[in-house]
């Protein structure tokens, strides 16, 4: 049966028009962005069988473009529907980290940093820059590494800092593993970061390390 032949109270769109977003289940979410199925198959029909593919919603929506286009009822048009709307929930963050102050708001800036690198595959070391107010400057991505580390240069983030006249910066890697616990080697960075940035009158207001939650090393009072 197609959706359409379904009572109104039922059809995904109509609730979500009703009752808000919220209320929808992750496979009424999906088929309205898929808006048809296929045949024998409803669009919530084929949303369930996605999200059963891949494991839920984090899955398909960090799947590559060759995986998921290979996939029934998906191909490069709903591949780049999607990455539009990725794209535009990350700079929504990024719209709500400017407005405010990164410390004000700490979970906002969580929830931007794991949009931003939670679910990459390599360790990624990136920088907030922010003004003598906190409020975000710009974000840049320094260093890159392999699955388990990256180098980090302090110098080159006080160049950076410099270059973008930066009063305060955040500091976030990402753990590929998912697991957000710091190590040792991420204390000890953290405390010559510190130092070298004091030297050019920067202050280090956080190191965050991004797995499935945020561990703030501020919070933890080790920096």
């Amino acid at each position: 049966m197609s959706i359409r032949d379904w009572p109104a109270g039922e059809r995904p769109r109509e609730r979500l028009l009703a009752h808000g977003a919220e209320a929808l289940t992750d496979a009424e979410l999906l088929a309205i962005f898929l808006r048809t199925g296929v045949a024998g198959h409803s669009a919530v029909d084929l949303a369930r069988e996605l999200l059963d593919h891949w494991g839920g919603l984090r899955g398909l929506l960090t799947a590559g473009r060759e995986e998921f286009c290979a996939v029934r009822g998906l191909g490069d048009a709903k591949y780049a529907q999607l990455q539009a709307v990725l794209e535009m929930a990350r700079r929504h963050l990024h719209e709500s980290m400017k407005r405010g102050t990164a410390m004000e708001n700490p979970a906002v800036t969580c929830r931007w940093l794991r949009a931003r690198l939670r679910d990459r595959p390599q360790e990624v070391f990136a920088c907030l820059f922010l003004d003598s107010r906190h409020r975000l400057l710009r974000y840049e991505e320094l260093f890159h590494g392999t699955i388990d580390g990256a180098s980090v240069h302090p110098r080159e983030v006080v160049r950076a800092a410099l270059r973008h006249n930066a009063a305060a910066l955040i500091v976030a890697h990402n753990h590929p593993s998912g697991v957000a616990e710091p190590s040792r080697a991420d204390i000890a960075i953290t405390q010559r970061l510190r130092d070298a940035l004091s030297l050019v009158d920067v202050r280090l207001l956080d190191h965050v390390v991004v797995g499935e939650d945020c561990v703030s090393l501020a919070e933890r009072g080790l920096l």
